[in-house]
């Protein structure tokens, strides 16, 4: 139960802990302490229901079918070294965070959906969240542990740049942070990626 949890909490760690739209609204959301919390854990319950979709829709279709199951430990495991290589050509050349100010304020439900924008409408999320956590989640002994770890990682990284953001903000806008954040990532995508070759628990 403990691999699977750990699989989900590095995976998703390493996906969500990457520069983007999603993490640049909450992080500005967060600056201006403009209904910040409740972005946070919008983002949490929308990887969590997502995550949770693609491991356990795909764990029945897998569990139905071994050739199916072939193809998304060896395309999960390319993917990996593929985004683990991705990270590790980014720490070569290290990018900084950016925020947006916006002095004008907004209500509560014109942040959450702009929120639910950012999350739902990049097409991204539907390949990191439903496609390639879940086919990977769906060969886990434990699926269910492994969702639990996704979910975690998301809520632990969203409530730091929510609650943390004032403290966070000068270290997520230097370069050198990200460039041991993304060799970071790419250790833990390269040691996925070997588990997901050699352990015979993910056959």
């Amino acid at each position: 139960m403990w691999q699977s949890y750990s699989n989900g909490l590095l995976i998703a760690a390493g996906l969500i802990i990457a520069l983007g739209a999603q993490n640049a609204f909450v992080l500005a959301q967060s600056l201006r302490r403009e209904h910040h919390l409740p972005v946070a854990m919008l983002c949490v319950i929308c990887d969590a229901l997502l995550v949770t979709a693609g491991v356990f829709g795909l764990a029945a279709v897998l569990a139905q079918n071994p050739i199916l199951l072939g193809v998304a430990r060896w395309g999960g495991a390319a993917f990996l070294l593929w985004y683990g290589a991705q990270a590790s050509l980014r720490a070569c050349r290290p990018q900084a965070l950016a925020q947006t100010t916006d002095n004008n304020p907004r209500s509560r439900k014109a942040v959450l959906l702009a929120a639910l924008a950012v999350t739902l409408l990049n097409p991204h999320v539907y390949l990191d969240t439903v496609l390639l956590i879940g086919s990977l989640g769906a060969q886990q002994p434990v699926p269910g542990a492994y969702a639990l770890g996704a979910a975690s990682a998301s809520l632990m990284w969203f409530l730091s740049l929510a609650l943390g953001a004032a403290w966070l903000a000068p270290w997520l806008a230097r370069p050198n942070t990200w460039r041991f954040i993304d060799l970071g990532v790419a250790l833990m995508m390269f040691s996925i990626a070997w588990q997901l070759l050699s352990s015979p628990n993910m056959l």
